[in-house]
């Protein structure tokens, strides 16, 4: 009977260790997974996507010429854009701080929506160009790969590639 006695004692004291080491477990797991769920909801951004559009790009070498043509998507407020042109890979030391009408590193004024002057809101079926000067380095030769790319509140709308003719 002596030993019923201490395997019941030992039964209880261990069913309630194992309730105990059971909620202890419960309560750590709660713990981790509302630790993934707020650092997962602090990941994700509330930020209204920027404008989709698509573009065509054309250079042109013995000109210095390029023409950005907004094929279609939503209107560009060329007030919030930015406008980034590399050359063989290297960025222009002077680069379109559109909208403008006469600035460093570009010849005249620039066409379309990308002068001053202009409607600034870029619509499909418009095209914008810029003359690079002669004193801008990289200059634009035929056979030279232009990168332009174009981001409207410092997000990328869209990254155009091309050879000049």
């Amino acid at each position: 009977m002596a030993n019923e006695e201490a395997s019941t004692i030992a039964d209880s004291r261990s069913r309630g260790i194992s309730q105990s080491l059971g909620v202890i477990l419960l309560l750590a797991l709660t713990v981790c997974l509302a630790s993934i769920v707020a650092v997962g909801a602090g990941a994700w951004t509330l930020e209204p996507a920027g404008p989709t559009a698509t573009f065509e790009l054309s250079a042109d070498g013995d000109s210095a010429a390029i023409v950005i043509e907004h094929l279609a998507g939503d209107d560009i407020d060329v007030e919030t854009l930015s406008v980034t042109i590399a050359i063989n890979g290297t960025e222009l030391a002077a680069q379109p701080p559109v909208p403008f009408v006469g600035a460093r590193g570009f010849d005249g004024a620039p066409d379309g929506p990308f002068n001053a002057k202009s409607d600034s809101t870029w619509t499909a079926g418009e095209r914008a160009g810029v003359s690079i000067a002669g004193t801008n380095r990289p200059t634009l030769t035929a056979g030279d790969s232009v990168t332009v790319t174009l981001a409207v509140d410092d997000r990328q709308v869209a990254t155009l590639e091309t050879t000049a003719s």
